[in-house]
């Protein structure tokens, strides 16, 4: 009884710290970013593929991962509808999803240069 005792005691401890390994083991989701980036938004100042719109362009060039939570987190200073970023708490957009809208704009093609579109050179 004992021995199960410890045992279980030593499971309960060991369990948060495996949960978190294997949380940051977990590979960024492209496809999982892009549902995430349409679902909460972000597409409406930053285009459908976060080349940039009302926002600036976030793809696909983006942020290394820190910077990029450490922005979505802030937003900007003073915030208001007419400029800047909201910042967006991790209770809406937790780390992991951050990573993976990260990971979907890092995989975004450049754009196609203007002077490539016949439609824009008429």
């Amino acid at each position: 009884m004992k021995r199960s005792l410890i045992a279980a005691a030593l499971l309960v401890s060991v369990l948060p710290a495996l949960a978190q390994q294997t949380e940051s083991a977990r590979r960024p989701s492209a496809a999982n970013g892009q549902a995430i980036f349409l679902r909460t938004g972000c597409f409406t100042c930053h285009g459908t593929v976060g080349h940039g719109g009302a926002g600036p362009a976030l793809a696909p060039n983006t942020l290394p991962l820190a910077a990029f939570q450490t922005w979505v987190r802030n937003g900007t200073p003073g915030w208001s509808v007419e400029r800047g970023m909201p910042a967006f708490s991790p209770r809406v957009l937790p780390d992991a999803d951050l990573a993976d809208v990260r990971e979907y704009l890092a995989t975004r093609p450049a754009p196609r240069a203007v002077k490539d579109i016949p439609l824009l050179n008429d």
